[in-house]
């Protein structure tokens, strides 16, 4: 395996079945994690990184969009003709992101990290890297998504087709969903469905004493599953791409 292979898509960090379900490629991981231990610091331009893993050069016939200044994709990573990437924004090894998806300012795709097709990752996103250990399955950001500013999406957790994230959102192994759709309570760390439409929720506290305070801890909330008012919204972000 080469880092050309993960570069040209050959090979992915995370793949998904007929039946939808995502498996980590745990010889992908774990060759990346190689390409770490054997890298020694070296002066590349006006940074020192590992000599083995230096930032990717692209050219106008990648038909990637990388606009000057201040953002980095590193060796390793694919990113698909017709992306936007705005700066400044950070791409890592094992990232896959798939076409036509805008990465706007202040964003991070984390080591491994899954991105579909025409997913807008707005500014401030923060996308966790999952490199260890090797049978984690990546954050997975499933296509036509749309994750809202200052969201953070880390520990694995999947986010499916069409899901609309509001600002802010944090989804981790520890933080529970409530879909108030089908009125059911969603385990820490489960995916989010299809189409669902999540804004940021708070619940209280379960420890007496931080009741008696009002005390509020973080939850998200689904409050609906995407319709023609909730695409319509959507619109104007794919006009300016």
């Amino acid at each position: 395996m080469q880092l050309d292979d993960l570069e040209h898509g050959r090979v992915r960090a995370a793949t998904c079945d007929a039946q939808g379900q995502w498996q980590a490629n745990s010889e992908v991981k774990s060759f990346i994690l190689t390409c770490f231990r054997q890298g020694n610091l070296a002066q590349q331009g006006d940074y020192v990184d590992k000599h083995n893993l230096p930032l990717r050069q692209f050219t106008p016939q990648d038909q990637v969009r990388l606009v000057p200044r201040g953002s980095a994709v590193r060796r390793g990573a694919y990113v698909a003709s017709g992306v936007i990437i705005m700066p400044p924004s950070y791409i890592n090894i094992g990232a896959y992101v798939d076409s036509g998806t805008m990465v706007d300012s202040h964003v991070l795709v984390g080591s491994c990290a899954q991105i579909g097709k025409q997913v807008h990752l707005s500014a401030g996103v923060q996308i966790g890297g999952v490199l260890e250990p090797v049978n984690a399955t990546p954050v997975i950001i499933e296509d036509h998504c749309f994750i809202g500013a200052g969201c953070i999406v880390v520990d694995g957790v999947i986010v499916r087709r069409n899901a609309v994230l509001a600002p802010g959102i944090r989804l981790s192994s520890s933080i529970p969903i409530y879909d108030c759709v089908h009125e059911q309570a969603l385990a820490p760390g489960s995916e989010i469905p299809a189409n669902a439409v999540v804004v940021p929720g708070s619940r209280p506290a379960s420890h007496a004493w931080a009741q008696a305070q009002g005390l509020q801890m973080q939850c998200a909330l689904i409050v609906k599953y995407r319709d023609e008012q909730t695409n319509a919204a959507l619109i104007l972000e794919q006009a300016l791409r």
